[in-house]
């Protein structure tokens, strides 16, 4: 029978069967991956994940995980097994419980982690594997035992050492105006960015839920998290504070239209190289009409902390006409750019957030300045 036909009751009995005999297929494959190396030899294969990768077109990460499992069940947890045998444990959740009695500490006794097994295998019958993965990491603490803090320490410190080794970055232009950002974090530092990244879109989820998708809106995030960063904390380079240095036309300058260039050869408008001077270090290297430098202006810091306090007291929210985003989330706007001789002082700064702070360099847009210190925006037609 087609399951559309079926009854609502019948459905869930069904799916719920359908996952336990999962599980059972899964512990039955498991097993056979155990006790298959001498399939693996027939073709010179280097072990059972590489043969499943050649003849039954596994992904090689997932089959060398399978195989990690296969031999865990097979040589440590009977259990972990027999709960997959019969379907109370499936497959995503065993793969946690074996890494978590795996990585408890050395010294730890057997008898210990048979007990610590039980009731991990007992907890999935109620628990994520995401959730078993946390809960994995605090067993021997469930357990009561009277050294489980301290082990736990020691567990957590070498994990800890062991993130960081891991740590890296990597950014790779690609060539369409974007730029490709790998990263593999401490969960600790992850955590952080993922605070400082909610801090910025957790507001503005409602009104900007029909320009992008989340992790859109994450990255933009991010690039406004990037920009607020005050040049005057970070650390010396080049015997200076970190600056960005623009190489742009005089005429550029003056113009909405003209282009300019990040030293290191990335071109910029130089509408966005007006926005980001409110934002970040930037010193104009302006050039005459044959390229030789003209002026190496000065570097554009942020607002003081204490100026974006002030501000943000006075404007209580982003000053465009209409938004009520809170000004403890918005930008501080030059309302009288650098290029024309603006300061960072108080009655030139406006609370923005970062859509508005955008709107108003963008040159599809006019912005003027009402008498109550509101902005109001108005497509150029």
């Amino acid at each position: 029978m087609s399951p559309v036909f079926m009854e609502s009751s019948a459905r869930e009995v069904a799916m719920r069967g359908v996952v336990a005999a999962r599980a059972q297929l899964d512990e039955l494959e498991l097993r056979l991956i155990a006790c298959s190396a001498d399939v693996a030899q027939t073709d010179a294969g280097r072990d059972v994940a590489a043969w499943q990768v050649a003849h039954n077109r596994r992904d090689r990460k997932a089959a060398r995980a399978d195989q990690r499992l296969a031999e865990a069940l097979d040589r440590r947890y009977e259990v972990l097994r027999a709960g997959l045998a019969d379907g109370t444990v499936h497959v995503d959740q065993a793969h946690v419980i074996a890494r978590a009695l795996d990585d408890l500490p050395a010294e730890v006794a057997i008898e210990t982690r048979a007990k610590a097994e039980t009731v991990l295998v007992g907890l999935a019958a109620q628990h994520t594997p995401s959730e078993l993965r946390r809960l994995g990491k605090r067993i021997l603490q469930a357990l009561d035992l009277d050294d489980a803090e301290a082990a736990l320490a020691r567990r957590l410190e070498a994990e800890e050492a062991s993130a960081f080794k891991k740590t890296s970055l990597s950014l790779r232009p690609d060539g369409d105006g974007t730029t490709r950002i790998t990263a593999v974090l401490p969960d600790a530092v992850a955590h952080r960015l993922q605070t400082y990244l909610d801090a910025f879109t957790s507001p503005r989820r409602s009104e900007r839920r029909g320009e992008g998708t989340y992790p859109q809106i994450l990255g933009q995030a991010f690039c406004s998290l990037l920009e607020r960063l005050d040049p005057a904390i970070l650390p010396q380079h080049g015997g200076r504070a970190t600056t960005v240095l623009v190489t742009i036309s005089l005429e550029s300058l003056r113009n909405d239209l003209g282009v300019g260039e990040v030293v290191g050869g990335e071109a910029l408008s130089a509408t966005e190289i007006r926005r980001l001077a409110c934002t970040a270090g930037i010193a104009p290297v302006v050039l005459g009409g044959k390229g030789e430098v003209l002026d190496l202006g000065r570097e554009r810091r942020l607002f003081s902390n204490a100026q974006n306090k002030a501000i943000a007291f006075r404007d209580k929210t982003c000053r465009a006409e209409g938004c009520d985003m809170p000004a403890s989330m918005c930008e501080t706007h030059h309302w009288r750019e650098w290029s024309k001789g603006g300061r960072t002082d108080l009655n030139d700064g406006v609370s923005l957030c970062s859509h508005h702070h955008h709107r108003v360099h963008d040159p599809r847009y006019t912005a003027d300045r009402l008498a109550n210190g509101d902005v109001r925006f108005a497509r150029r037609r």
